[in-house]
């Protein structure tokens, strides 16, 4: 067993030396369709004896009905705990003996499975898989037994300043939306979850239609084919899901303050962003690393942290979903200085959507992201991620070879467009867990806790 881990770890370390030192373009991406229709990208490197592979059906906990929210997370968390012929035990053993890696994970948009495995044993790593996804047990005890550590963890998160924060925001964000209902559920939906329910979610939400898959390493397009077939092919064609209304997150300021004894605050704050198919989407993507997704590069952190000392870090990020786009970002300070941080964060959304950037500044951020891209390749499991999310966003299969260029198209005033659009300082959403001083509540549902 100790020589197999270390097999993986050794070409692992391979893996990330050759691939850091590969351009994008270097990354040849070749879609396969098996004899039964179904289509992946592959990523073929021989180089290494590991395959990874990840897998994404549209539709994911946002779907999942309001009083049985977490209904995915948990079908997420069980689905590898027995398949097939196969209980927990057993199962969880296989995968041990031959260094299998293999699980399931949801998000708002999505329901995923990743399986990563030393090439020799390939082909039970796919049929284990393919187990999973068409065959799950969900027995009585390891169901009882994950239900009661989500439960523990649930519990422990009431307490848990970020956590409170990030539920919050959505809530005040989206109001009735399915995206202000959070994807690992609460106490109460979580333990009204049934076997019964697993079941159905296992044979409705994952189709053949819904599906994207993403494979990188030592296998053919071939050998690809023929697994495809025989991991997905018991799939039902169509999946029993609804698209998620879209929408976007509330369109004027508010601030709901959630009172916690503690000697420093967690602050959430954001807005409307764009989609992953907006126009806008690469001016938005550069406007945010000069704003804040930089970290010591970005103006939040030069005039907040640098300047006066207010915090240790503050940030900024695109957050793309399926039904809405959000312009993101927050920090932890002590209750003293809440406000006076908030208020700068408006300063630089007002400075930067009244002025723009300079050319120093998006010359900069192209530079740092373009050059730093290749680094999200560093290994199997990343680039299978990104054929996956490339997919999932409906990008060309060529993606990787055009993203440097569309970074590097964007203007001046691109940037102050987007800018005008996404910064209004007037509608910005926050929410406080904590006890800030200086600061009140305000607009709809602020008042909330």
């Amino acid at each position: 067993m100790l020589q197999i881990y270390c097999r993986i770890a050794a070409g692992l370390v391979v893996a990330f030396f050759l691939l850091i030192s590969l351009p994008a373009r270097a990354v040849e991406v070749t879609e396969v369709t098996s004899p039964g229709g179904i289509k992946a990208w592959l990523v073929e490197e021989a180089s290494i004896p590991i395959v990874s592979m990840k897998v994404a059906w549209r539709g994911g906990a946002s779907l999942d009905p309001a009083d049985k929210a977490g209904l995915a997370y948990l079908a997420s968390s069980t689905m590898d705990e027995g398949a097939g012929e196969l209980d927990s035990k057993n199962f969880q053993e296989r995968l041990s003996d031959l260094a299998i890696q293999l699980s399931f994970d949801a998000n708002k948009d999505s329901f995923s499975g990743s399986l990563k495995t030393l090439s020799e044993n390939t082909e039970e790593a796919f049929r284990l898989f393919g187990l999973a996804i068409t065959g799950p047990r969900f027995d009585d005890e390891p169901v009882e037994r994950i239900r009661g550590q989500i439960l523990a963890s649930l519990n422990r998160k009431l307490s848990d300043p970020n956590s409170l924060a990030g539920r919050a925001w959505f809530e005040l964000a989206f109001g009735d939306h399915p995206y202000a209902q959070p994807s690992e559920g609460t106490i109460d939906t979580m333990a009204a979850i049934t076997r019964d329910d697993l079941a159905a979610f296992a044979k409705t939400r994952l189709g053949k239609d819904n599906m994207q898959i993403g494979v990188v390493g030592d296998i053919s397009a071939k050998e690809l084919g023929v697994l495809l077939d025989k991991t997905f092919g018991a799939l039902p064609e169509q999946a029993g899901i609804s698209a998620i209304p879209q929408t976007e997150p509330l369109p004027e300021a508010a601030i709901r303050i959630i009172p916690q004894d503690i000697p420093q605050s967690v602050v959430i704050f954001g807005g409307q962003g764009v989609k992953r198919d907006d126009p806008d989407y690469y001016a938005a993507y550069v406007l945010n690393y000069i704003l804040g997704g930089g970290s010591f590069q970005s103006r939040l952190t030069e005039e907040i942290r640098e300047k006066r000392g207010l915090v240790y870090s503050v940030y900024s990020y695109l957050y793309p979903m399926k039904a809405a786009g959000l312009q993101m970002g927050g920090f932890g300070t002590s209750n003293a200085s809440v406000k006076d941080a908030l208020d700068l964060v408006e300063v630089e959304l007002l400075r930067i959507r009244e002025q723009g950037v300079t050319k120093e500044e998006l010359a900069a951020a192209k530079t740092y992201l373009n050059g730093s891209f290749p680094l999200s390749l560093s290994s199997n499991d990343s680039i299978a991620d990104i054929l996956v999310a490339m997919q999932f966003s409906n990008l060309p299969i060529d993606y990787l070879n055009d993203r440097p260029a569309l970074i590097n198209a964007v203007s001046e005033e691109d940037i102050k467009r987007v800018a005008q659009k996404l910064l209004d300082p007037e509608k910005l959403i926050v929410v406080v867990a904590g006890k800030p001083e200086n600061l009140e509540a305000k607009g709809v549902g602020a008042e909330k806790n």
